[in-house]
């Protein structure tokens, strides 16, 4: 009988924790989940590229520089991390040209942008960067040399 008593006991709190639980998190989200939407224009703004679904609940909002060593090598980290969770999260680029002449970079990628080829532009941008972007020697000439790697009409 005792056995009985303390394992009934057991199954009713572990049964009220669950159902606790489940009206906390019910709580929170309703709490917090119109945050999300009434201030996403604070970090997805009209000009933001973006990439993934509209539906994902998770957005990863860069703020990125074309010429910087760290985004170059943040960017397979991002794309792994997408890959893995396909349709679930959502990124969002945001300039922050900080490095001498990015802001030349960054409009480079506004016209890709216009050719369609933004994605393609940035990708060889940050896998060539070490030899027009190097911090200790920049040479921001040689980049026109990388970006028809990405199909982009130069002359254009």
């Amino acid at each position: 009988m005792k056995y009985i008593l303390i394992g009934t006991t057991c199954l009713i709190l572990v049964f009220a924790f669950v159902v606790g639980s489940n009206i906390h998190n019910e709580h929170q989200t309703a709490k917090y989940g119109f945050m999300a939407d009434d201030d996403a224009e604070l970090f997805v703004r009209d000009h933001s590229q973006t990439l993934g679904s509209d539906d994902a609940k998770v957005y990863i909002v860069e703020f990125m520089d074309p010429a910087c060593e760290t985004c170059a090598a943040f960017e397979p980290f991002i794309k792994k991390i997408m890959a893995a969770n396909p349709g679930k999260i959502k990124l969002v680029l945001r300039y922050a040209p900080f490095h001498r002449g990015a802001d030349n970079y960054v409009k480079m990628l506004e016209a890709a942008k216009k050719q369609g080829k933004y994605w393609e532009t940035l990708d060889v941008m940050f896998k060539s960067q070490g030899a027009w972007a190097s911090h200790g020697n920049p040479q921001p000439q040689r980049i026109w040399e990388f970006l028809p790697k990405a199909g982009l009409d130069i002359s254009q």
